[in-house]
């Protein structure tokens, strides 16, 4: 029974990543609807910049700035609360260990527990 938990999967080695010319042979053969170009394009492209009136130029830029910052604090918060998590796992697995070993000890003929 303890054995199998001891067991470690040995994965195939990992293949060479492309070339840089591998890399741009591939962009360039994908169409223009590929979903890489396409995932996060803008819903509605902005005209020539030039076009833009500069009020309203800097009003999409301080709405793309606050964006971005709210973004960075949601991930900041999302990273925090994911290496609380990993943590509490860890406890967890070790604590699950320590019963395991218990547990096994106990089950051994002639343990004393």
């Amino acid at each position: 029974m303890g054995s199998k938990a001891k067991k470690r999967v040995v994965l195939p080695t990992r293949p060479a990543p492309p070339t840089v010319e591998q890399i741009l042979e591939d962009v360039r053969g994908a169409p223009a609807h590929d979903p890489v170009f396409t995932a996060l394009a803008p819903e509605d492209p902005p005209g020539d910049p030039g076009s833009e009136a500069p009020e309203a130029q800097r009003e999409r830029l301080y709405q793309q700035s606050r964006a971005y910052v709210a973004a960075n604090a949601r991930l900041q918060r999302a990273g925090e609360g994911l290496r609380q998590q990993c943590q509490g796992l860890r406890r967890a697995g070790a604590e699950l260990e320590l019963d395991v070993g218990h547990v096994t000890r106990a089950a051994l003929p002639g343990a004393s527990g």
